[in-house]
């Protein structure tokens, strides 16, 4: 009986101890879920900041880039009509019909009567559409395309301006707006007016008119923060992917961690998207009368179109990394799955009675350190990436994955198996 107590006491006393022994690791594992907790919170907050810094420092701080990012608006249906509709409204503003055909030489007349002649309704009414028409057919050509990206280049050093507020004291904002002068386009579209038999456009003096490419007044309001953001092109994601792996190489449960940053950071970059949606959706509101917003909508599109890639990008391989850590776990479901993708590709394997000898022994011992070294040349590969897409993440991942399939399908554990049953 005596014995019995005593050994009670004794159990007690251990369960105690170990009680108290728990206490300052319990209280150390709180500590590190919150400090990991944080520094995931912190990752997801820098994730949208970050995609914003490299557009800006890509896009916006590079004169090439920006050019490229502007190139395809040349064949945008919408830029290519509010152009012709500037250039025409320009024309029909400095041609005085009545005195220049009064001014025609004798020798002249014949083709501008005829060109004239072809025109239905009012005399300035069919040159209006007669004009359109010519500036319509000059847009939509290679010419134009040419031009437009050195107006472009011209004009980068205002655009550069008006969203970061940097820029040399010659950049100039014309009431607040970036412009494009469409007087190179104007020169062109009048000597093909006069190769259409219409000479008199010939006598137009030099026109100068501006296009607006965008109104800079609502973006002013953010330039220093945008600024900022631009020198921070490079160290910010870095810093970002710096708190992301703090996060959960600190965390207590990692598996778990990770996949909460992954989807952290994926949340993170699809409010972005969504805030670009809105901010279109005001900026586009707010502009002044007499500016296109189909070919201001088309322009903000393509100005932040690779804004617009680096998001669904973020969005993609944080999703991928996340279903990676989870059907790694521990989890029942995650077991099936895994189970599944082994006996599946063993079904093959047998199936074709494949034998990998002394290779499958190697893969079998190095395996771990084989999948490993798949995972961090996918990785590499996606950082090395040019401005990756979310298709090329898709396609990283699933050659990652082939590659993942292959040493499974490599592994022969007979051999592991049977050393592990002999005596």
């Amino acid at each position: 009986m005596a014995t019995d107590a005593q050994q009670e006491l004794a159990d007690l006393r251990a369960r105690v101890a170990e009680l108290e022994t728990r206490g300052p690791k319990a209280s150390r594992h709180r500590l590190r879920a919150l400090f990991a907790a944080l520094l995931i919170v912190l990752a997801a907050v820098f994730t949208p900041l970050s995609a914003v810094a490299s557009w800006a420092s890509d896009t916006v701080g590079d004169t090439d880039r920006y050019v490229k990012t502007m190139e395809p608006l040349a064949s945008d249906p919408d830029l290519r009509a509010a152009v012709a509709n500037r250039v025409t409204d320009a024309v029909m503003q400095r041609l005085d019909v009545e005195t220049l055909l009064a001014s025609v030489e004798p020798a002249d007349r014949p083709l501008a009567g005829k060109a004239l002649d072809a025109l239905s309704g009012p005399v300035t009414t069919g040159i209006t559409d007669f004009v359109h028409g010519v500036s319509l057919k000059f847009v939509s050509s290679d010419a134009f395309a040419t031009l437009w990206t050195q107006l472009n280049r011209r004009a980068h050093a205002a655009v550069e301006k008006a969203l970061t507020g940097s820029g040399g004291g010659a950049v100039k904002l014309t009431d607040d707006a970036v412009t494009i002068d469409l007087a190179p386009v104007i020169d062109q579209v009048k000597q093909a007016l006069v190769d259409n038999g219409l000479a008199v456009a010939a006598k137009i003096p030099e026109v100068h008119t501006d296009f607006t490419v965008m109104t800079s007044e609502s973006i002013g309001k953010a330039q220093k923060g945008f600024r900022l953001l631009q020198l921070a092109g490079f160290w910010l994601p870095v810093l970002t992917l710096l708190l992301a792996a703090g996060g959960v190489l600190t965390a207590v449960r990692r598996r778990r961690a990770l996949v909460t940053t992954a989807l952290a950071v994926a949340a993170a970059a699809a409010v972005l998207g969504l805030a670009l949606w809105v901010f279109r959706a005001l900026y586009l509101d707010g502009l002044p009368d007499g500016v296109s917003q189909p070919a201001a909508g088309a322009v903000f599109d393509t100005l932040v179109r690779f804004l617009r890639t680096t998001v669904r990008m973020v969005i993609t391989l944080g999703l991928i990394v996340a279903l990676s850590a989870w059907l790694t776990g521990e989890g029942r479901a995650a077991a099936r799955v895994r189970a599944a993708w082994t006996g599946g590709i063993g079904a093959v394997r047998d199936a074709t009675g494949f034998e990998a000898g002394p290779i499958g022994e190697r893969v079998n011992r190095a395996k771990t350190w084989l999948n490993w070294t798949v995972v961090a040349v996918a990785a590499a590969t996606l950082l090395a990436w040019n401005h990756p897409t979310a298709a090329v993440t898709v396609w990283i991942a699933l050659g990652a994955l082939l590659a993942l399939a292959l040493v499974e399908f490599l592994d022969d554990r007979e051999p592991a198996l049977a050393a592990g049953a002999g005596p």
